[in-house]
């Protein structure tokens, strides 16, 4: 048995790359089934939230503030 990398023959390589890209695919498959889940519940929509002024002010450098 090797522990180095770098002595490792040509099969144990191939071992690391599949369980590299079985444990990618797992993980992008994890993130793409929870975004999905969690759009479907909002019904892929966007609505506007409309934030309305309120009454301009002009603050002073002696914190008392002006209503115009």
């Amino acid at each position: 048995m090797n522990h180095s990398i770098y002595s490792a023959d040509r099969s144990t390589h191939l071992k690391i790359v599949v369980v590299a890209l079985v444990a990618g695919i797992a993980v992008a498959g994890l993130g793409i089934t929870a975004r999905t889940s969690s759009d479907s519940d909002e019904g892929l929509t966007q609505t506007a939230r409309v934030m309305k002024a309120g009454k301009p002010i002009a603050i002073t450098s002696s914190n008392v503030s002006l209503v115009r």
